[in-house]
């Protein structure tokens, strides 16, 4: 028997070790397809059109992922996934990567098994309420009802920000965005609470826009990024580095415009390195030596994906915020390609 288990154990070692080395990010490639799951009613974020095209911020990192490891940042194939399917399509391997504002935190890496890549949007809980409400504290949501999604963060910090001021409230859940805001617009509850982007990105599909107000009260850190699935460190690395790649391209000044000239006038070791020109940072990663520009061509630095999709000449009109640079006060902060 216990030889027995030394075999199985050994098998689960070696076959853990052969998924870590780059199971994953090599069935991609052979596939020619890069399965993300995403959000496809969150205007901004991610949405799909009459014709089924998807776009968003979220959805635009999916499409840098495909850029750096297929060469073609249209080669994705989309999963539309509420909150409640998300991580069981992680799970299963119905996708490759979620990338669908989804927060991270200690138990999704540790008892529902994601990998974090880094914080792509820096958010926090907040409330949309009726202008004639009255409601301006969160004192005054006492005895109101409150509309929530349910299996998410947002539910859970809804409770706990209650239960400590003693706040007595009802909430009325729902498993998708859209019931929550139909029931708020029929005025089944005096607030819809969720991700401040959220609120910013929904509030463009209300009936009546200006008669709903985000209140200025945050409730939560909300850190929003990329996930995989524990087990396969070399498709962790490839997402991560793709991810930081866009921020880096900013903070360094490499935009879709220029970074074809920049393989020819790069001068610094740290953009020669990051353009391929120099080291093997690329192949490090199982990545050919453009990967990064490519993604950089093809999808865009962190900026240029943050103004397209909600910036200040978006719909939305959001500010960088906590979202900028770290040499502009933000929290962007992308370690050295070396």
């Amino acid at each position: 028997m216990r030889k027995i288990l030394l075999a199985l154990l050994a098998s689960f070692l070696v076959g853990g070790f052969a998924q870590a080395q780059g199971g994953l990010l090599a069935e991609i490639q052979e596939r020619g397809n890069l399965a993300c799951g995403v959000n496809q009613s969150l205007p901004g974020f991610g949405v799909i059109d009459s014709e089924g095209n998807f776009s968003g911020f979220d959805v635009d990192f999916c499409r840098a992922i495909a850029a750096a490891v297929i060469g073609d940042a249209d080669a994705v194939t989309y999963r539309a996934l509420t909150a409640s399917e998300r991580f069981t399509a992680v799970q299963s391997g119905e996708v490759d990567v979620l990338i669908r504002n989804t927060t991270w935190t200690s138990s999704r890496d540790s008892e529902v098994g994601l990998n974090f890549a880094p914080t792509t949007f820096y958010d926090g809980q907040g409330f949309t309420v009726k202008r004639a409400s009255g409601i301006s504290q969160v004192q005054d949501f006492e005895g109101t009802t409150i509309c929530v999604q349910s299996g998410t963060t947002t539910e859970l910090n809804l409770a706990d920000v209650m239960a400590a001021l003693d706040i007595s409230y009802t909430p009325l859940l729902f498993e998708t965005a859209d019931q929550v805001y139909a029931a708020y617009e029929a005025d089944q509850c005096e607030s819809v609470t969720t991700d401040m982007s959220g609120l910013v990105s929904r509030s463009t599909l209300l009936q009546d826009p200006e008669a709903s107000v985000i209140l200025p009260i945050t409730i939560s850190k909300e850190p929003l990024g990329p996930a995989v699935l524990h087990g396969d460190d070399q498709w962790f690395d490839v997402v991560k580095w793709v991810t930081f790649a866009t921020m880096f391209a900013e903070e360094y000044g490499i935009t879709s415009d220029n970074v074809r000239d920049q393989l020819e006038t790069a001068e610094a070791p740290v953009v020669r390195r990051f353009l391929g020109l120099d080291g093997q940072v690329m192949q490090q990663l199982g990545l050919d030596s453009e990967a990064m520009v490519r993604v950089i061509e093809q999808v865009g630095n962190y900026g240029e994906i943050f103004a397209r999709n909600l910036g200040p000449d978006t719909q939305f009109g959001l500010e960088r915020g906590l979202n900028a640079q770290y040499t502009d006060g933000g929290l962007l902060y992308s370690p050295p390609f070396r």
